[in-house]
């Protein structure tokens, strides 16, 4: 199999912290590949390095043949162009054929023009547009956008009026119509509902290249890959197979090493009693000293250690009246668009309750208006007296101050809380010692959620309202974090794509569809509507 992606012994560190460590892999063409690891192992920062858009500070990577699409997590464009026209940015050289042929249809229309020079000159731009295959190119935007969700008025809306999981989905779009050779996608699935995310399923299938893929979603990856490489503790190793695969493998050498180093340390332990016993006495020295270097040149096999995982302590302060909240009527327009239509909710006390449905839908704008943080068009929204609630948006990462440390900016909203005590619930959330140091600014993806998380989670509250509270997090710390939910004794508001969710923490559920919300029988075997 031709090698088409490469790592050679990439080493990175940041502020003196040693990210990748002599990490070395290659993917062959036509190979789908999934990298995973633990949040801030340096998988983006890695994506990076193979894309030629971040120098290792050692070693050398990137592609060997043919064109290079690569997904930055969280790639949000702001242009103002609208969007099929920014999606024709992904096409300069056809789009330079179209503008000289519009150009030279202009010109016929100058009575001097000579003629039969501009009849030539168009005939050898239609054969070049032909080339560039450009007669197709605006159904393979429409094929993508409708993939991801994108309505027909949509192609007319500037991208910067686009909300910011719109926006990441048109820098997927630009990406996928391309129809590069090779394929570096950063979490992909951020911000995807369900049906873009079957849609990005399929495709992937469908791709005739190589594709590298970070991604948390156990669901996603064993659709899509074939291998996957597991990125943990600086080092890269690589796996057969899907991510449940993987997950077996993996499970299998664990207990392998833990029987191997148990048998060795016995053995240690065997040869270390008799050098203890005998080591005084003049005729077993030379079996002593042999048995001495027989120890020291084992080479030591070491019990795998449990790994690191976040704890979460969600507890509700207070106990509110029966009836939480009422919404009466509620709709919504931001200017001429309407997005909720006559919402009514009765939650009670202890109620789990997911909101489903696709991007746009109106999920996030009820959570606001739940919030308080945008005034509905029309309706009423009450809260009890005693519901004291916290509100976690799907963009709340954004909001941290990167000038700040960790512990500066979980300190900046928690009341009453010493430095030791803020210490002791970072380290809950895996960032110990001098890790509660660390600029913001340095943080991965998932290390900036967990910050979000610790920050929102320390504030006192009875009822949670979660925008997408997943995004980001690796396997292990979303597993927990839905566990947590699960057993909360308080009152949740969730809108959420995570089938996790829908499955294990919901109590009730409602369907918000374009605009309209209704309440979701037989919820955790929902499936989405198609596009």
């Amino acid at each position: 199999m031709k090698i088409v992606l490469y790592t050679n012994r990439i080493s990175q560190r940041f502020k003196g912290v040693t990210v990748l460590d002599d990490v070395s892999f290659n993917v062959g063409g036509g190979e789908r590949v999934g990298l995973i690891g633990p949040n801030g192992a340096g998988k983006s920062t890695l994506l990076r390095i193979i894309a030629g858009d971040y120098p290792p500070d050692e070693g050398s990577a990137g592609h060997r043949a043919g064109s290079l699409g690569f997904l930055q997590q969280d790639a949000e464009l702001n242009s103002r162009l609208p969007l099929l026209e920014e999606m024709w940015q992904a096409f300069p050289e056809a789009r330079r054929v179209e503008e000289e042929l519009q150009e030279v249809a202009a010109a016929f229309e100058d009575p001097t023009a000579d003629i039969d020079a501009l009849i030539a000159r168009q005939a050898q731009l239609f054969d070049e547009f032909d080339r560039l295959d450009g007669y197709r190119i605006d159904k393979r935007i429409g094929q993508v956008l409708n993939g991801l969700g994108f309505a027909p008025t949509d192609r007319f809306k500037a991208c910067g009026a686009f909300s910011g999981g719109w926006r990441m989905r048109v820098a997927l779009a630009q990406v996928l119509v391309r129809r590069p050779d090779h394929l570096l996608l950063d979490e992909p699935t951020n911000h995807l509902d369900a049906a873009a995310r079957a849609w990005m399923i399929e495709h992937i299938r469908e791709y005739k290249g190589t594709v590298l893929i970070v991604s948390h979603e156990t669901e996603f990856l064993d659709a899509t890959v074939n291998r996957i490489i597991d990125l943990r503790d600086g080092d890269a190793t690589s796996y057969t197979g899907n991510h449940t695969d993987y997950r077996r493998q993996r499970s299998d050498q664990m207990a392998q090493q833990h029987v191997i180093a148990g048998r060795q340390q016995r053995e240690i332990e065997r040869q270390t009693h008799f050098i203890d016993r005998f080591r005084s006495q003049a005729t077993k020295a030379r079996a002593v000293q042999s048995r001495i270097k027989a120890v020291d040149k084992i080479e030591r096999v070491h019990a795998p250690t449990a790994e690191r995982a976040v704890h979460f302590q969600i507890n509700a302060i207070g106990r509110p009246e029966r009836a939480v909240l009422t919404v009466q009527n509620l709709s919504h327009a931001y200017d001429e668009q309407i997005v909720l239509v006559g919402a009514n909710l009765e939650i009670e006390r202890g109620d789990k309750v997911v909101l489903v449905g696709p991007n746009g839908s109106g999920k996030s704008t009820l959570l606001r208006a739940l919030a308080g943080r945008i005034t509905p068009t029309e309706g009423d929204v009450a809260w009890s007296e005693r519901a004291r609630f916290g509100y976690y948006d799907q963009h709340q990462d954004e909001e941290l101050d990167p000038t700040r440390t960790v512990l500066d900016e979980v300190a900046a909203v928690a009341e009453n809380h010493s430095d030791g005590d803020l210490r002791s619930v970072l380290g809950r959330f895996l960032f110990r010692g001098d890790d509660v140091f660390k600029p913001v600014s340095v943080l991965s993806g998932g290390e900036r959620s967990r910050v979000a998380l610790a920050k929102f989670l320390i504030q006192p509250s009875n009822v949670l309202l979660l925008d997408e509270p997943t995004n980001h997090l690796d396997g292990a710390t979303r597993a927990r974090l839905v566990k947590a939910l699960a057993d909360y004794d308080g009152t949740i508001v969730c809108a959420s794509h995570d089938p996790q969710i829908l499955r294990r923490v919901a109590t009730r559920a409602f369907e918000i569809h374009q605009g309209e919300c209704h309440p979701l029988m037989h919820w955790r075997d929902w499936t989405p509507p198609a596009n």
